[in-house]
């Protein structure tokens, strides 16, 4: 007992010592719902989406949505996001299994963008595994709420087949050319950016798959309500 009282001590010693530095308390962990997030290229490290309080909502393969740890309904999200005070300067985090229909996900899209956000983030899996004994702070892949009228668009659509039909501005293309047909459309626009219309039924990893390669090629990427 006091051998365990006395680790409980010098535990707090040192994060009081840490605090005392200036360096603060140690960062308490986001609670958060285990999914199989899609895995990406052009993810950028998201630190931040694993401090106490961050705004997380996670879908999962069969659509139920959480609010950080918190399960909510897609008809009260909304209603929720808009109750809870934040920081200007916080962002928007989506971490959605990558087998879910993308209308799930583009519900949490434009919530998020009903109560301000300019920006969020797609949270994404890591490439390869970490070295044994690191962390790995989350990465993610940005979006925003909107962009200009004059931006790419493409377009996804069901198949027959296991991947989408893709247009490019109107333009059919295979999906195995997709990052080359993509980089050729955005490489010459002093207007790198682009508007995603994807069915809803599509599995969200798809999707995923077609704002790396955009990201990849710098271009501002939004998601639009589908017109076909």
């Amino acid at each position: 007992m006091k051998c365990s009282l006395s680790l409980f001590l010098a535990a707090a010693a040192v994060i009081a010592a840490a605090a005392a530095r200036g360096n603060g308390p140690a960062q308490e962990m986001q609670q958060g719902v285990s999914v199989q997030m899609a895995e990406t290229n052009s993810a950028t490290s998201m630190p931040e989406a694993d401090t106490f309080g961050a705004w997380i909502v996670t879908v999962t393969d069969s659509g139920k949505l959480y609010f950080g740890a918190h399960m909510v309904t897609a008809d009260r999200l909304l209603d929720e996001m808009k109750s809870r005070p934040r920081d200007r300067e916080q962002k928007f985090y989506i971490k959605a299994d990558a087998r879910t229909p993308y209308a799930n996900v583009k519900k949490v899209y434009d919530a998020g963008g009903e109560v301000g956000f300019e920006t969020q983030v797609l949270l994404t899996s890591q490439p390869s595994p970490p070295s044994h004994g690191t962390v790995v702070p989350p990465k993610g892949l940005e979006v925003w709420s909107s962009v200009p009228a004059d931006s790419t668009t493409i377009r996804l659509q069901r198949s027959s087949g296991r991947w989408p039909r893709v247009k490019i501005n109107r333009q059919m293309i295979p999906w195995t050319s997709l990052q080359d047909t993509t980089h050729e459309f955005l490489m010459n626009r002093s207007n790198a950016a682009v508007g995603i219309e994807a069915d809803g039924q599509l599995p969200f990893g798809d999707v995923v798959r077609v704002i790396d390669v955009c990201r990849a090629d710098g271009a501002k990427v939004a998601l639009l309500a589908a017109e076909f």
